[in-house]
């Protein structure tokens, strides 16, 4: 058992503040910008580098194979970390960060757990998150478990890149089919035994697996083990372990039957015909070398965060007390957002720009308390946008080159001479982050984020909605050390009547404390301000700042964990409260939320997604209350439940990544979305979920068994411990909605994935999570249920199968549990039997969802066997009679002995 302090207290501090946009182009059928970052925490190695070197080129090749000469790596870029020793050929990152890094090099959690893996938030054929590999899966250490590091990147690329899924089943290895139990697999021609494998007490054995008498199925402890030598080519998402293996399942020898998540989430789809329908696919013909071209790689080492602020300060900023509430913005991230030892300038513009500050490095709140004095105080004159990153951009280069420096850009104003500097602003390397203020700001202001890799954000004049001190508050450096950076653990405003209060609390949970700090804003006069710790203790010693309506208070030391309070009360106004703080310990990974979009644009109807990864370290946390607000420019917010039930837009149970369709656009224009996240009673820590290559339980070799270390294991309650509520409030950045249609239904229910069946008697038994009327939000009308003897009789005619009478069946809320037992009609259940499901359901319009996925129903029942029949040989128990059997031929040996020496004499 390993020890759950060296599980969390870890300096694998690689949980980003967000995600960014990958940089991942496909240029002639080679893929260029690839970012593969070495996370802070692993330990300095120059092996590593030319070890992902390797791996990288052996995966360009298979993946050349794999896709039928269509693609390979062609350029990528390892990120190495800023505590590592600096070398010549290290060079500055442009736009690669740890926040748009396409692959972590990641250290185990907890130590031994190498298991590679993809992040993936979406469904069938939409593009992952990231990839996570360890070091020894790099370095061939993993080679029986996981086989070459090249063969595995490409099983976790194709997750990232096109999106499909595994072709294994970690929870059902077996599934009944024509009266017996089959391994899941992929192909069906992948040869191998089934048997029973357990560890106890530094004794394993492996046995002959049994079979429940009650539902005909393999125990538990069954496992698949494949041959060490195979003829099969297919799949590469299943085992691309094996030596075989270089092609992903087609529509010939793709197994439809096997119940994986494949199967599960695409419809049966085999993995390459998801692949053909990629972006990436229809815009590829097949190349005609043999080989592919070597990649080329770039080593870029991570330095001191370099930023200038561009604020605009032009006559529209007058309006709405924007100037002032800029002003707060900004002061905000200077005292706390900024990390220690950053350069910062500044540049304000109008109708021109003016530098206020060079670049200073930030040593001590002196450096911070002097940029703070640049800030503007007056509006006036036109909007030069293009002017005032000329002027960001000669600040930062006077000093260093612009490659990977930033630039916040904030504005108000409309430009039509904005897309007069882009080609500039590409070639410069910097990355600029974007704060659309307002409802006319430029339209073209994001493209500005999107082709230099930043962050967009925007925020309304709805002051109580605190949306432009969120932007940058999420403007956290992309260093992968999240111990340096600035978390924020609240965010609320009200409008307060005279004499009226804001009350609340705000929980400091133990993973934070470090450089507390709270914030007030006002928009009248100066409230009375009080804040308690947990023990009672108040403090009201805010330092004010009269002019920007501001005051702020910072708590000494650590803050104390636990249920801190807060009281504001005021003449008639609007108040804001923000929080923030940092990691109690370099060593203890905080907990964070991140938060995003699906995607930065979206014409209408198509959908948007909201998503938010609660997670402490690699560990994702389930059970937690998270809310979504999402604000359009004129300040009319909608709050969703983001919920992490495997239904509906969430694409797994209990990963910690939770979701919600948003369906409920009223104007075209830009959206911003913020996210809060609550953990209490029912809230705890979960295994990481695993969509990536399968750990192999042992080979079959000249037909001995040769088993594999079994997995690390870590106990439930180890996993629990010190589990604390917490509270975290986080921006997800802004998007884009065009040609909304208002009055229309154009919404369906959403696809059901969770469709479970089982027979009992001869009844059947089905459950799911219902839709609803708009996706996941409402209730849907009606629940269409067919049946099948043949499985892809469902997915190709659907209407032609045998419909199950439903005329009792009432859709309930979405989201909540269905359960509906049924006796079929005019079909018979009896030994053997295997009877394929399938649901759609309809709305009051009469839209109807995609085909569900596919359920399974089999009975077995099994013959019986005989209990006094071996099911298996220990390990301990072949050595204990091998002891015996020496011990009982020595003492038979010694007994002939002496009677033949008796006769002797």
């Amino acid at each position: 058992m390993i020890s759950f302090k060296i599980f969390v207290l870890t300096l694998a501090l690689y949980l980003l503040q967000g995600t960014g946009t990958s940089l991942i182009k496909l240029n002639n059928n080679g893929y260029e910008d690839v970012v593969i970052a070495i996370d802070p925490g692993v330990e300095e190695n120059e092996n590593l580098i030319q070890q992902i070197k390797d791996m990288v080129s052996e995966a360009s090749t298979y993946l050349y194979e794999a896709t039928e000469k269509r693609f390979y790596f062609k350029g990528v870029s390892i990120l190495i970390p800023k505590i590592w020793q600096t070398k010549p050929d290290y060079e500055q990152p442009k736009l690669e960060t740890y926040k748009n890094a396409d692959i972590i090099i990641e250290v185990p959690n907890p130590p031994g757990n190498d298991v590679p893996r993809t992040d993936q938030f979406g469904q069938c054929g939409e593009m992952g998150e990231r990839i996570y590999l360890t070091p020894d899966i790099i370095s061939g250490e993993k080679l029986n478990e996981y086989g070459p590091s090249g063969k595995t990147l490409v099983h976790e690329w194709a997750h990232l890149r096109w999106g499909v899924f595994d072709e294994y089943n970690e929870e059902e290895h077996f599934y009944q089919s024509d009266g017996k139990n089959v391994p899941v697999k992929c192909s069906e021609g992948i040869t191998g035994t089934n048997k029973a494998y357990s560890c106890s007490g530094g004794s394993c054995s492996i046995r002959n697996c049994r079979t429940d008498p009650k539902t005909g199925k393999l125990n538990e402890e069954c496992l698949f083990i494949p041959d060490k030598v195979q003829n099969e080519k297919a799949s590469i998402m299943f085992m691309q372990s094996i030596d075989s293996v270089v092609e992903f399942c087609t529509e010939k020898n793709h197994n439809i039957d096997a119940p994986n998540t494949q199967n599960q989430k695409c419809g049966l789809r085999s993995t390459w015909e998801v692949i053909q329908d990629s972006e990436d696919y229809k815009a590829s013909t097949p190349m005609t070398a043999a080989q592919p071209p070597q990649p080329s790689f770039s080593l870029k080492q991570i330095r001191e965060r370099i930023l200038c602020l561009v604020l605009d300060k032009s006559g529209s900023m007058a309006s709405g007390d924007r100037l002032n509430r800029l002003n707060q913005a900004s002061k905000l991230f200077l005292l706390q957002i900024i990390e220690i030892a950053s350069w910062v300038g500044m540049v304000t513009f109008d109708s021109t720009a003016s530098v206020q500050s060079e670049l200073v490095q930030i040593e001590t709140d002196a450096e911070r308390d002097t940029l703070i004095t640049k800030l503007p105080t007056k509006a006036s004159g036109g909007t030069s946008i293009c002017s005032g990153l000329r002027s960001a951009l000669q600040v930062i280069g006077n000093k260093f080159s612009t490659d990977g420096s930033e630039i916040v850009l904030l504005t108000d104003g409309e430009d039509n001479t904005i897309n007069t500097c882009f080609d500039e602003v590409e070639q410069s390397g910097a990355i600029i982050h974007t704060v659309a203020l307002g409802p006319s700001a430029a339209k073209d202001l994001e493209k500005l984020s999107e082709m230099t890799g930043g962050l967009q954000t925007a925020a309304s004049d709805n002051v109580q909605n605190n949306g432009l001190i969120d932007a940058f508050s999420g403007l956290s450096s992309g260093n992968g050390l999240i111990t340096e950076q600035s978390i924020q653990l609240e965010s609320t405003g009200a409008t307060l009547k005279d004499g009226e209060w804001m009350n609340g609390t705000v929980i400091v949970d133990s993973t934070v404390g470090n450089d507390t700090l709270f914030l007030v804003t006002w928009t009248a006069q100066e409230p009375q301000m009080f804040v308690s710790d947990p023990s009672g203790n108040i403090y009201d010693n805010f330092s004010v700042d009269a002019n920007s309506k501001m005051a702020y208070l910072k708590i000494p030391n650590t803050a104390k964990d636990g249920i801190w309070t807060y009281s504001l009360t005021s003449s008639a106004q609007t108040l804001t409260l923000t929080v923030t703080s940092r990691a109690a310990n370099s060593n203890v990974t905080p907990i964070t939320v991140d938060p995003k979009m699906n995607n930065d644009n979206s014409t209408f109807p198509s959908p948007m997604v909201a998503y938010a990864a609660v997670r402490q370290g690699s560990l994702p946390i389930t059970g937690a209350t998270v809310t979504a607000s999402i604000e359009s420019a004129d300040g009319t917010t909608v709050t969703l439940e983001l919920l992490d039930n495997g239904a509906g837009a969430d694409a797994y149970k209990n990963d910690g990544v939770y979701s919600r369709y948003f369906t409920a656009y009223k104007t075209d224009g830009r959206y911003s979305l913020k996210v809060r996240a609550l953990g209490g009673a029912n809230t705890q820590r979960s295994r990481a979920q695993v969509n990536g290559a399968l750990y192999i339980p042992g080979w079959v070799e000249n037909g001995e068994i040769i088993m594999n270390p079994p997995k690390p294991e870590i106990s439930e309650d180890e996993i629990q411990a010190n589990m604390q509520s917490f509270s975290r409030t986080a921006s997800g950045g802004s998007f884009t909605v065009t040609n909304i249609t208002s009055g229309v239904d154009v919404f369906p229910p959403s696809q059901i994935l969770d469709l479970e069946a089982n027979i009992e008697d001869d009844h059947i038994n089905l459950t799911w999570t219902a839709p609803g009327d708009d996706y996941d939000e409402g209730r849907a009308q009606e629940y269409i249920i067919r049946m099948s003897k043949e499985i892809i009789k469902l997915r190709e005619d659907f209407n032609s199968a045998l419909q199950v009478n439903t005329t009792d069946l009432i859709p309930n809320d979405a989201n909540s549990k269905e359960v509906f037992v049924f006796k079929p009609e005019n079909f018979t259940i009896e030994n053997g039997t295997t009877i394929f499901l399938a649901i759609k359901a309809t709305d009051k319009a009469n839209l109807t969802s995609p085909l569900s996925n596919i359920a399974r129903a089999s009975l077995l029942i099994p013959s019986p066997e005989d209990p006094s029949s071996p099911t298996g040989i220990s390990i301990s128990i072949i050595v204990l009679s091998v002891v015996g059997a020496v011990i009982a031929v020595g003492i038979i040996a010694s007994v002939t002995l002496c009677v033949l020496n008796k006769k002797n004499r």
